[in-house]
């Protein structure tokens, strides 16, 4: 049965079902997934898999205006008989403050796309293509002895929000993707790792070769390692070390991190200087790079590109329906539903600013600078962020350079305040990388503290 067909019939079920149950006031976001993916190990399938599996969330205002929530994995009728009577349950027992409604852009007309599904590729295709990667990366140097962390999968996902004021939601998408991982050994080196990651609309279209050459040159450019002194830094993050330094700090534009008090913005830092005039960040859900772009939030709101940092001013929050009412907004198509309506980024997007191309000429060039340290990956986030006080320590994988010689940083961590980091930008190189999770250029930060190894 086609994830199309599923949504038709959900639809028809839930009026059905909360007519009998009397219930007159809720909404139901949601996803059905088809997934195959493997794993090889040493020449052979390690894993290969194939799964289909759905999720609804459901939400039911009760005569008193209160609402309870329910999620299930079961969206026959049955299944979503139940999930609606648990929320209506739920409902005397819900929060009598702040209580969240359908946002009032549920119905608002989405522009129309070209589709974004493509057909799947057979099982057998995904474990020889795995299978020639880590072969290939495998004959590209003598040090490398495997490819632990491997992964190739493709994905069919349908999303669908309704909700009985009219609403109603649906697309479909497909994308596939590839990581490969590695591991050295040489007599009297430590093992050294890298890897890279592509993700495409189709499996046809999907860059391997790419992520084999990027994956074997980045393994052998760490063969060469060394130890580096403790001390200041001029440091160039990557584009992705850049996006997940941001990733890990958006509680500075999420507007229920704001009024839950979780972060270093408060409603009064719109308008204010929080980074250098050099930079622009925005999230950009419908980016053309950004292959599982989704039209609607878990609210049925419209997703779009919201200014977050202009010329390095606080320009905007990132809104679900509940936030955006409280702060008197508008929802930004940042919203999920749940026990609590949520907000989280969608896609960033970070690029040099009008300020940057008129007053910052100054080249920074990874061939000529000296004692640049170029910051590859960022390790881990989780433990090493400190979101709502500003502060990280971490860890990471990267290259001491002079003069274009690279030496692969042996252990190391980048500490520092994010606020400071953001004002420390020297220079916002004009061409962008668009990654997995997000677009950004290489970024130039002045004085950053490095400790290396003792």
């Amino acid at each position: 049965m086609s994830s199309a067909i599923s949504v038709e019939k959900l639809v028809s079920d839930a009026k059905e079902t909360a007519s009998k149950l009397k219930i007159d006031k809720f909404d139901i976001y949601g996803a059905i997934v088809d997934e195959t993916s493997a794993e090889v190990d040493s020449g052979e399938p390690k894993q290969v898999s194939a799964s289909n599996r759905a999720s609804i969330t459901v939400r039911v205002w009760n005569d008193q205006g209160t609402v309870g929530v329910t999620s299930t994995t079961n969206i026959d009728r049955l299944g979503l008989e139940l999930a609606l009577q648990s929320a209506h349950e739920a409902s005397f027992f819900g929060a009598k403050e702040n209580i969240p409604d359908f946002s009032p852009e549920a119905i608002a007309d989405i522009p129309s796309r070209e589709s974004q599904t493509a057909p799947q590729t057979a099982i057998e295709q995904l474990v020889a293509t795995l299978l020639g990667a880590e072969k290939e990366l495998l004959a590209k140097h003598t040090a490398i002895a495997g490819v632990p962390y491997n992964g190739l999968s493709q994905r069919d996902v349908s999303r669908f929000y309704l909700n009985s004021a009219g609403a109603m939601r649906n697309e479909s998408s497909s994308y596939s993707s590839i990581y490969l991982y590695t591991k050295t050994e040489e007599e009297d080196r430590k093992p050294r790792s890298a890897g890279a990651y592509r993700v495409s609309r189709s499996f046809e279209d999907l860059d391997v070769k790419g992520c084999i050459e990027e994956t074997a040159e980045k393994t052998i450019s760490h063969l060469n390692y060394d130890k580096i002194k403790s001390g200041k830094y001029l440091v160039a993050f990557s584009p992705e070390a850049f996006l997940s330094l941001i990733s890990a700090f958006s509680s500075l534009f999420n507007a229920q991190s704001i009024l839950d008090k979780n972060s270093l913005s408060s409603p009064e830092s719109i308008g204010t200087q929080i980074a250098s005039p050099l930079l622009n960040v925005s999230d950009d859900e419908l980016h053309v790079g950004n292959v599982g772009a989704s039209t609607f939030d878990g609210e049925g709101t419209p997703t779009r590109r919201t200014l977050l940092i202009v010329n390095g001013v606080l320009t905007n929050f990132l809104h679900s329906s509940v936030t955006a009412k409280r702060l008197d907004a508008k929802p930004t198509g940042n919203g999920s539903i749940g026990s609590k309506v949520s907000v989280s980024p969608n896609f960033f997007h970070v690029e040099r600013s009008s300020e940057a191309n008129v007053s910052n000429e100054k080249v920074y060039d990874l061939a000529t600078a000296e004692n640049v340290i170029l910051i590859d990956d960022l390790q881990a986030l989780h433990a090493g962020v400190q979101s709502s006080q500003g502060s990280f320590s971490l860890p990471f994988d990267g290259w001491l350079i002079n003069k274009g010689d690279r030496v692969s940083v042996e252990s190391a961590t980048v500490a520092g305040d994010i606020l400071d980091l953001l004002k420390a930008i020297t220079y916002v190189e004009p061409e962008v990388k668009i990654t997995p999770s997000g677009v950004a250029p290489q970024i130039w930060v002045e004085g950053l503290s490095i400790t290396g190894e003792a």
